[in-house]
């Protein structure tokens, strides 16, 4: 039995389904999930359970390790789940057969998190956990080496792109027909995304033709709030914030309509947006310390430093390169194998 142990998140449901769909033995699959199943739906089926279903957090965790018992491997969707962390601290036997997808956050807390007694505890747990996790899953290179760095991490590392959000999805793009420059601004309202330092980097261009999108859908509402003020006040109408979740084609053809993309974050996120914009030609702007610069340098893939920030969109660099060099790698057959993979 493959177990999968995961907090819900958008990513979930689409890789199940994505297993049902690929993979002929899929009934050696459980999944065991945490989280808002009215936000994030997953049909329940006996493959699939559910923490909160049984009342007692004792028994939903005491039975979740009798399941770690019986898998041969266990995939750990993220350590975001506190009480499984401290499951695996004290049955440190179950590391071996542990495959840790590290999803961003789970990893950068060591650095971005802030340092309270209640942080020191759980790195307590975490830090003797991933120290000792059989195995490391990403498509990021620089993600496993700060896992080393931090962590001590000895696990085998395996790459895969592992959810669908991470596959290229075509898009047919129209001609453009306004000379409007459409910004996209971060993925989330999630503080991380530092709106606020890249409004003011956009702000000496207010007078130009622009039109500024924040997507806010996603993340703590006050923070979507202050920025879609923020925003106003420098912008006026030229600012939109994007507060209602759009529907995934609807969202896609946003995406085909943005001219140049800012990703200010600090650490390895909005990778889906990421991929997608470059596959379509569009300008990305993101820090130059963050892992996913050198995995696309290391693709071929141009992105430009945020510090460099103009909003010059064209004869910079080769678009038609870079989508050549996403479309060829980060496609769902790649994802197939590698997750075939990953679960033999």
């Amino acid at each position: 039995m493959i177990l999968h142990v995961a907090t819900l998140d958008k990513f979930i449901n689409p890789f199940i389904e994505f297993l049902r769909d690929h993979f002929d033995d899929f009934d050696r699959h459980m999944f065991y999930l945490w989280g808002d199943r009215s936000q994030y739906p997953v049909e329940k089926r006996d493959d699939v359970r559910f923490g909160e279903d049984l009342n007692n957090k004792l028994l939903a965790y005491g039975d979740l390790l009798l399941k770690m018992y019986r898998a041969d491997k266990i995939i750990l969707h993220g350590l975001w789940n506190i009480n499984v962390v401290k499951i695996l601290a004290f049955n440190p036997w179950l590391l071996r057969k542990c495959y840790w997808v590290i999803w961003g956050g789970d990893l950068y807390s060591f650095k971005l998190a802030e340092r309270d007694k209640a942080w020191e505890r759980r790195e307590v747990f975490r830090r003797f956990v991933i120290k000792r996790m059989g195995h490391l899953v990403t498509y990021i290179e620089g993600d496993v080496e700060l896992a080393r760095k931090w962590y001590g991490a000895r696990g085998k590392s395996h790459e895969c792109l592992m959810y669908l959000s991470n596959v290229f999805n075509g898009l047919d793009v129209p001609p453009k027909k306004s000379a409007t420059i459409n910004i996209q601004i971060g993925n989330s309202a999630d503080p991380s995304n530092e709106h606020f330092e890249m409004l003011e980097i956009l702000e000496k261009y207010r007078d130009e033709d622009i039109r500024i999108y924040a997507p806010l859908s996603y993340g703590p509402k006050d923070h979507a709030y202050k920025v879609k003020t923020r925003g106003k006040e420098i912008f006026g109408e030229k600012f939109v914030a994007l507060l209602d979740f759009m529907p995934y084609e609807e969202y896609l053809r946003f995406l085909g309509e943005i001219d140049i993309a800012v990703f200010n974050h600090r650490r390895q996120q909005a990778m889906g947006n990421t991929i997608t914009l470059l596959g379509l030609g569009k300008k990305v702007y993101m820090r130059s310390d963050v892992s996913q610069w050198k995995l696309f340098d290391d693709l071929g893939v141009r992105v430009f430093d945020v510090r460099n920030f103009s909003l010059v969109v064209s004869y910079e660099f080769n678009a038609d390169k870079n989508v050549e060099n996403v479309h060829k790698y980060f496609t769902e057959e790649t994802l197939r194998l590698q997750v075939k993979e990953l679960l033999k």
